[in-house]
């Protein structure tokens, strides 16, 4: 095993420093060194430590295994070991088992047109991206959820573990059934450092880091030291014992359905190691007489070898000669035969396990029909529904059909009853190992739904490894606070991408977010929870991966969540309200719209036969209702006026055609809004997202009204006017854009103005809208 060790160590720096000469069989010189030496040595050797020694168990124990890399930049370990167990050079042929692949493989590590020098997207085995620290604990929960046979190894980094999203992470135990789930084998890697920095777990006295991690609920055990044999013995040991642990707690749950006889209310203590090495272990101890190994000088490259440092290439040379490669590969470059044995075979190789390519093992949701749970809708605006409560009676369905194949989830901060989904309680619970109340509601130690922990960052983490692993799901949450997964929504939108042009990357399903309590109905909780920016951060992301949604009614809302639960390897966002709204589509009419993702609406519009004095546009279910109530009123005052009504659902329908798949051409896209008419556009959002999304159609008279950063605690109709968004406003906006209505128009518009006055005198008596405004019905104004 040791050896085996020095060969990780060896493919380690060789892919940091070599361009040439892979096994040393030349004197090295400064032209067998990479130009741009980059990399990260100190986090490496111990995770070569680490996959080295869970080899020895995945083959000991038989196990299904695979292996999250949090530690950032470990690359070089990800890489080096999945080569070495023969994973790489089958995926990447090139990267053969020779000295050319050796070659090979050491030239493309952080090198141009080569690979990143953190464990990516092209590392086989990796479901996380060890780029941005924080979420590999989460996504190792995610994984294991509805994975009985699986145990996820996660290697936490101590810098890592200072990150909010980790250190909540420690938590999932509570949550994670011994019955019907997988495990997690957290291993807490404690070198010491950060980029230039100590870490806090580092420093703490032993027993300290042994009572927190108590205290979240773990059996930690301590592996600690810098000798070599000594360490392999301990880790071997640890390692033994954790995993025969872990199997006393599964066997247990099986006989038992997970309590003890004395305590129906316990939950296991799940095993964890605390590995303490030094950072840079095994690397030089000394450069330039200060000291490296065991310090943050092991961080990135601890050589510099270059023409001004001529001096390290003896030093670097040793280096590597020190893990003896002649004892190591054959003449032709290969791993002598008696190492290669140590690795796992077939798909028990952490590299190959099918778990890291969830693709692989996805099966499609078995889905209710979305149109029998249709609104009953005579006519636009004769009905009112909460839109997220007739979803929820579809995605309890979608639920109970995927009982027996235990793939789709739902997950979110304590908000699925917030947000009106409360139906699928109707069939499953929420899972739950902790203690519980007589008066808790909806907890079992088995369940469908994961929202009983408040925090965004745990549910987006367990919602990815549970996708990245071959599973359905949806994240549902208030639409203000989805902005504190931003960052995490980057990351796995760039995963999307990068896997999207990998061949043996198989696609996932989608990633779909619910944001509901939105801003237009967020009037009784205040200015916080009023933020629509997460549309406007989404759409930066490549348009092969991400689509988001806006359904004006429920029946749109059914379509659309119908189309995305069945997507793959997209970003799909969806924005819907909870509360009672008029609804405008029969469900046929509403699947053809959804499916189309825009058009005009001509029972609402006036200009049939004509071209249209102005566009009334409206996008999102309340910019919808306040564009229709404006259009009522246009058309009753002002009958000569033609209107035509566009209604979009997919927001990227207004993109080019050259810039998003669902773009429309310039040609459709002038045909809805014309290629000169003033176009009045309600949107849910900040307005300058419309602008962006349109700024290459010729049409330039767009004027957007949205959310402006105007808000309160206040009414529902009171929020709208506060950001001009309202049907008043809104009437206004056409009067002063189209001069032609001369004095007739004056007229109205000073009946508007005279309306939003006393909209604010009654407020500001009553405490409710206007009852014009809270029993206002679309009727057709002719």
């Amino acid at each position: 095993m040791d050896a085996y060790w020095r060969a990780a160590n060896y493919l380690s720096v060789g892919q940091i420093y070599l361009y040439d000469n892979p096994l040393l069989k030349k004197p090295l010189e400064l032209s067998h060194v990479k130009p741009l030496v980059v990399g990260h040595w100190g986090t490496t050797p111990g995770q070569n430590f680490i996959y080295v020694h869970l080899n020895r168990v995945i083959k000991k124990y038989d196990l299904d295994m695979f292996y999250i890399a949090g530690p950032g930049h470990g690359g070089p370990a990800l890489v080096g070991n999945t080569y070495l167990e023969g994973t790489y050079s089958e995926i990447y042929p090139d990267v053969s088992q020779d000295e050319a692949g050796l070659r090979k493989l050491f030239t493309q590590f952080s090198f141009p047109g080569g690979i990143s020098s953190h464990v990516a997207p092209t590392t086989p085995g990796s479901i996380h991206e060890g780029g941005e620290l924080g979420y590999s604990l989460s996504h190792a929960f995610g994984a294991a959820f509805d994975n009985p046979g699986l145990i996820v190894a996660c290697v936490i980094g101590d810098g890592e573990a200072e990150t909010g999203p980790l250190a909540t992470a420690w938590q999932s135990t509570k949550f994670l059934s011994p019955a019907s789930d997988g495990a997690v084998l957290p291993i807490l890697h404690l070198n010491g450092y950060k980029i230039s920095n100590p870490t806090v777990l580092a420093r703490i006295e032993e027993e300290e880091l042994d009572q927190f991690l108590r205290g979240c609920g773990w059996e930690p055990q301590f592996v600690s030291g810098d000798d070599p044999d000594e360490m392999h013995q301990l880790m071997a040991s640890a390692l033994d014992e954790a995993i025969e642990g872990i199997h006393r707690i599964q066997d247990h749950a099986h006989r038992t359905g997970g309590a003890t006889p004395k305590n129906p209310n316990s939950r296991p203590r799940w095993p964890l190691i605390v590995l303490r090495s030094p950072k840079g272990w095994t690397g030089p101890k000394v450069v330039d007489g200060l000291q490296v190994e065991g310090t943050f000088r092991s961080h990135q490259v601890p050589l510099l070898v270059d023409s001004d440092h001529l001096e390290h290439l003896g030093q670097l040379e040793s280096w590597m000669k020190s893990y003896k490669p002649e004892e190591l590969f054959d003449e032709a470059g290969r791993l002598i035969p008696e190492l290669a044995e140590l690795a796992p075979e077939g798909d028990r190789r952490m590299g190959a396990n099918p778990h890291a390519n969830g693709g692989i093992l996805l099966r499609d949701l078995r889905m209710p029909d979305f149109r029998a749970h249709a609104v009953d809708v005579p006519s636009p605006g004769a009905a009112e529904a909460q839109d997220t409560l007739v979803l929820g009676e579809f995605l309890r369905d979608v639920t109970e059909l995927n009982q027996a194949q235990r793939n789709f989830r739902v997950f979110g901060p304590d908000e699925t009853l917030s947000n009106q989904l409360g139906a699928v309680f109707e069939v499953t619970s929420r899972q739950w190992e902790a203690r519980t109340q007589p008066s808790d509601e909806f907890l079992a130690p088995d369940g469908r739904v994961l929202d009983s922990m408040l925090s965004e960052h745990q549910c987006e983490g367990w919602l990815e490894g549970y996708l990245l692993t071959g599973r359905h799901g949806l994240f549902n949450c208030y639409e203000a606070f989805i902005h504190i997964v931003d960052s995490m929504f980057n990351q796995h939108a760039k995963w999307l991408k990068v896997t999207a042009q990998l061949p043996w990357r198989r696609n996932i399903a989608s990633l779909n977010y619910l944001l509901a309590s939105h801003v237009w109905q967020q009037d009784h909780n205040g200015f916080t929870h009023q933020d629509p920016g997460f549309l406007d951060h989404v759409v930066n992301k490549k348009a092969d991966v991400v689509r988001v949604y806006l359904p004006p009614d429920a029946n749109c809302l059914l379509s659309v969540f119908d189309h995305c639960l069945r997507s793959r390897h997209y970003v799909n966002v969806v924005v819907a309200g909870k509360r009672a709204m008029p609804q405008w589509l029969d469900m046929e009419a509403a699947a053809v719209h959804c499916t189309e993702g825009i058009g005009i609406w001509p029972w609402a519009g006036n200009d049939q036969g004509a071209e249209p004095d102005v566009v009334m546009a409206c996008c999102g279910d309340t910019p919808t209702l306040e564009v229709l109530a404006a259009v009522s009123i246009l058309r009753e005052h002002l009958p000569e006026l033609k209107i035509r009504v566009v209604n979009v659902v997919d927001l990227m329908k207004l993109q080019s055609a050259s810039e998003h798949p669902h773009g429309l051409s310039d040609t459709d896209y002038d045909s809805l809004f014309t290629r000169d008419k003033h176009i009045i556009f309600g949107f849910h959002g900040y307005p300058w997202l419309i602008h962006r999304l349109t700024y290459r159609r010729a049409n330039r008279n767009l004027h957007v009204r949205g959310y402006n950063e105007e808000g309160t605690i206040t009414t529902a109709f009171d929020m709208r006017v506060q950001n001009r968004l309202d049907r008043f406003d809104l009437v206004q906006d056409v009067i002063d854009r189209l001069p032609q209505l001369g004095a007739t128009g004056a007229y109205l518009k000073q009946m508007m103005q005279d309306k939003l006055v006393e909209h604010g005198q009654y407020i500001a008596k009553h405490g409710q809208d206007m009852p014009e405004i809270l029993n206002w019905t679309w009727g057709d104004p002719t």
